[in-house]
């Protein structure tokens, strides 16, 4: 009896499979991390091969701690880090360079040139995206500028380009492909069409015979070859935000949540016609069930959250463990006057600032190691509520109905009480995480269940979903605006650096 639906979650710090049974609850976890590198300032690199290798443990693993085979499961869901972009070997399948991470800075005077005369906003209208570092096409483009002959082989169809969906999908079937949500995040897409852009692909510098077919969110793709899921079959893909989201239940426009991970990323469904921003959010297919239309959505996204707790623990050592900052920060009242930026790779949305570089401002003599460590929590909101702030903005000049009555919210930092209530605080909303914390491999989980059949239809979505907590605003008016009004003059300390 096919009882279970599980999801590879494949992130930007570890590698996860997930098994769930049909009301959503976690039944099993296998986890393992891999490593971050970092060749230069600014550059970010994963290797694919350790990835790979990585996920085949989880796999085993979480069928050994459930104590079931592949049988008990109906399908497989991927879930992926986005941006994140490997250029592989077609006949061996061997990796021709470590994966370019979404994090990574190395293409910024490329995407200057590619803008030229029309600047950021040369590809907006037929992508929903400014021209960034953060995108895959510049990578690609990078990857095969920079490895001997790489060009030739690309355009000889040798070569096979994918964001790390395809590359799990490639070494788990044999099959070259990406789901709409991936695509729309290449740069390399017409966002309408929901097909490769050839005139975006031939400026970019992006051969045509080296990108994967494009699929829907929600459907069987093909079966495992090999493995301890040999036979089942993968029915789901979702870049990881789009995956919280569904697996939030935002199925309706107008309802948002965020996610608090590496990066903190805030999407609001649009429904099936995509919002062109304003107010610098990014346009974005949110998903895709089946022949069915494309929902899109909004997005917001932050480069550096719980990336700045690991720095804290890392490279200042102010921390051991990323559990020690909120008794850390609890210890005292207040940040100290003490303001934390962390524009590592510049600033991502709304202010897409990539001469932006982090700095620490309002330091005195009074500011100790716990001040510092809230100042790191606080950061994560502020930048959440520029983020909802302009989201408002877009909202209303395309005259949608959005209230914001409260935020749902997901990821691995929102079991810290002090960082939920300060956001809260500083939105003047309620914030509310649900039952299922894991909602962004639920999400794939969602869309590879509902190809098979294991789940009906959304309505089974929207009722798995339960609150757990919620935390409500306690923080004054002024307070609030006094907050705001020091961290946007700490941010604007961050301008022109490079």
């Amino acid at each position: 009896m096919r009882r279970y639906v599980a999801a590879i979650d494949q992130g930007t710090t570890s590698s996860r499979c997930i098994v769930f049974d049909r009301s959503g609850r976690v039944i099993g976890v296998a986890q393992r991390e891999h490593e971050q590198i970092f060749p230069r300032p600014g550059w970010v690199e994963h290797d694919p091969e350790t990835i790979w290798r990585n996920i085949e443990f989880v796999l085993e693993a979480v069928l050994d701690r459930v104590g079931i085979g592949p049988r008990d499961l109906a399908a497989v869901g991927v879930t992926n880090q986005r941006e994140t972009t490997v250029v592989w070997d077609r006949a061996t399948g061997v990796p021709i360079h470590n994966a370019i991470v979404w994090q990574d800075t190395r293409t910024d005077r490329l995407c200057v040139e590619l803008g030229g005369e029309f600047g950021p906003t040369r590809y907006q209208d037929r992508t929903g995206l400014p021209l960034s570092t953060y995108f895959a096409g510049p990578k690609v483009r990078w990857i095969l500028d920079h490895v001997p002959g790489a060009r030739e082989r690309a355009q000889a169809g040798e070569l096979c380009f994918g964001t790390i969906d395809s590359w799990v999908l490639w070494r788990l079937t044999g099959l070259h492909i990406t789901d709409v949500t991936n695509a729309s995040r290449t740069l390399l897409m017409d966002l309408r069409a929901l097909r490769w852009d050839r005139r975006i692909c031939a400026e970019i510098g992006v051969p045509e015979a080296m990108l994967p077919r494009i699929r829907s969110s929600s459907e069987v793709y093909g079966e495992i070859a090999a493995g301890p899921l040999a036979g089942v079959p993968v029915a789901g893909i979702l870049g990881d935000q789009q995956a919280a989201t569904f697996g939030q239940a935002c199925l309706s426009p107008g309802e948002a949540k965020n996610t608090y991970g590496t990066g903190n990323f805030m999407l609001l469904n649009t429904g099936t016609t995509p919002v062109p921003s304003k107010h610098g959010l990014l346009t974005t297919v949110c998903y895709q069930l089946g022949a069915q239309p494309a929902v899109y959505a909004l997005e917001g996204s932050i480069a550096v959250t719980g990336s700045l707790v690991q720095w804290l623990r890392d490279n200042l050592g102010i921390i051991h463990s990323a559990d020690e900052i909120e008794p850390l920060a609890g210890s005292v009242p207040d940040n100290g006057g003490a303001y934390i930026v962390p524009a590592f790779s510049g600033l991502f949305a709304p202010r897409w600032r990539p001469d932006a570089r982090g700095v620490i401002a309002g330091l005195t003599r009074y500011v100790n190691r716990a001040h510092l460590a809230r100042a790191v929590l606080e950061s994560t909101a502020f930048q959440t509520c520029e983020v909802m702030d302009a989201m408002r903005a877009d909202a209303e000049s395309q005259r949608m109905r959005l209230e914001l009555t409260t935020l749902k919210v997901d990821g691995g930092m929102v079991g810290n009480d002090l960082l939920m209530q300060f956001q809260s605080d500083i939105l003047d909303v309620p914030v509310v995480r649900p039952v299922v914390n894991e909602t962004t491999a639920l999400g794939a989980a969602y869309a590879a269940g509902l190809a098979v059949g294991f789940w009906s239809g959304t309505d089974d979505i929207r009722a798995n979903w339960a609150a757990d907590k919620i935390w409500r605003p306690t923080m004054s008016a002024a307070d609030r605006a006094a907050y705001l009004a020091n961290w946007n003059k700490a941010v604007e300390r961050t301008y022109n650096w490079v």
